[in-house]
């Protein structure tokens, strides 16, 4: 993608998401997620009702009349993003593919965070580590971070080479964002989950440590085949292909089975680890099951 072109698609990712930021999840995102605490922040007269328990007794004694201490929250807060930037987000047969819809995702979260006055920090994931930016504040930071995920999703697009194939391993990001993150933080997994491997122990750790949620992507031709006779079907992450025909009711039928099972199994690993979840089709409006997620909080 020449670079005239990337900064195109940046700003009109920034005009987008920053406006819904703006005008839907400004006072849901603050109610949601919370600070670390009460922190200090000045000394005033004691007021009829204030609780004793809060006198500065030192200034007290200095003025010779009552004062307390007033404490507000500390809000700063560190956000993770965990993209997912395995093959098989390529794909899209609807209003758009699930890489675009997980940079939109990412860029509202990330420019909520930012009128929070949080840090905010990405690492992109396939089957390993591909890429770690570190917890910081500011417009331009989000930026940098929009268009490194449309820079990568341009290159992967324009390979397909066996080298190129990129798997799905969740487990290996949340372990990475153990590492990495000392300190609490609240981190959203972007994904498809289309992971062969079970991540569940990994889950277990990071969510005793951070505030975890999963934010699942799929193209609704996954959830129910279309009556289109002979198809041909391609794995990015593997290059395996084959032939088959969706005109038979027993295929359509064992492949929306295969899709709900798949479903509850990510369901469940998310409820018994306490992960709030939202599962949205890219032909989907995400606001409304981010607002959703939010509201649970």
């Amino acid at each position: 993608m020449e670079t005239s072109e990337l900064l195109k698609q940046v700003r009109r990712i920034e005009i987008k998401t920053r406006g819904l930021s703006n005008n839907i999840f400004a006072g849901q995102y603050h109610s949601a997620f919370k600070g670390r605490g009460m922190a200090f922040a000045e000394v005033r007269e004691y007021q009829y009702g204030d609780d004793v328990r809060d006198i500065d007794w030192n200034v007290t004694a200095r003025f010779h009349r009552p004062y307390v201490k007033v404490f507000e929250e500390e809000r700063e807060l560190t956000v993770m993003l965990l993209i997912d930037v395995s093959s098989s987000l390529n794909f899209g047969t609807r209003k758009q593919t699930k890489n675009a819809m997980a940079t939109e995702i990412a860029a509202t979260l990330a420019f909520s965070a930012m009128q929070n006055n949080d840090k905010i920090g990405v690492l992109f994931f396939s089957d390993r580590i591909e890429k770690y930016i570190p917890p910081k504040k500011g417009r331009k930071h989000i930026l940098y971070i929009i268009r490194e995920m449309l820079a990568y999703d341009s290159d992967e697009q324009q390979t397909d080479s066996k080298e190129s194939r990129k798997g799905t391993d969740v487990g290996v990001a949340l372990e990475y964002l153990g590492r990495m993150q000392k300190r609490r933080c609240t981190a959203f997994v972007i994904s498809d989950f289309y992971d062969r491997k079970d991540f569940e122990k990994p889950l277990q750790i990071c969510t005793s440590k951070h505030d975890i949620m999963g934010i699942q992507l799929y193209d609704s031709i996954l959830k129910a085949l279309p009556d289109v006779g002979i198809l041909r079907i391609h794995d990015a992450e593997t290059g395996y292909e084959q032939y088959i025909d969706t005109s038979s009711k027993a295929l359509r039928r064992a492949h929306s089975q295969y899709w709900q099972e798949r479903k509850e199994k990510l369901k469940d690993t998310f409820q018994k680890n306490s992960v709030d979840y939202v599962s949205i089709a890219t032909n989907e409006d995400y606001v409304k099951y981010l607002q959703q997620m939010f509201a649970r909080r």
